[in-house]
């Protein structure tokens, strides 16, 4: 147990925090997936634009580095123009 008062209330937050952080890595996990998964085209577009707002949400939240949510947002995209 904490033993000042500030150390209490962080651990809520960070609690909280974590929980949210954890929610939000599965759904843009689940996002990309879907997009990965799908065969066609027009489909593939439409998760691809889910996956494409998930994934720069995760980078404002800073869950990941907006680098990493730019480069996987490149290769979605790209992989969604290969496919038939």
């Amino acid at each position: 147990m904490p033993n000042h008062k500030s150390c209490a209330k962080r651990v809520k937050t960070s609690e909280a925090e974590r929980l949210r952080n954890r929610a939000m890595r599965s759904s843009l996990r689940a996002a990309v997936k879907a997009v990965r998964t799908e065969t066609n085209k027009e489909e593939a577009l439409k998760k691809l634009k889910t996956a494409s707002i998930t994934l720069d949400k995760a980078a404002a939240y800073r869950l990941i580095h907006k680098k990493n949510a730019s480069r996987n947002k490149s290769r979605l995209a790209r992989f969604v123009q290969k496919l038939g």
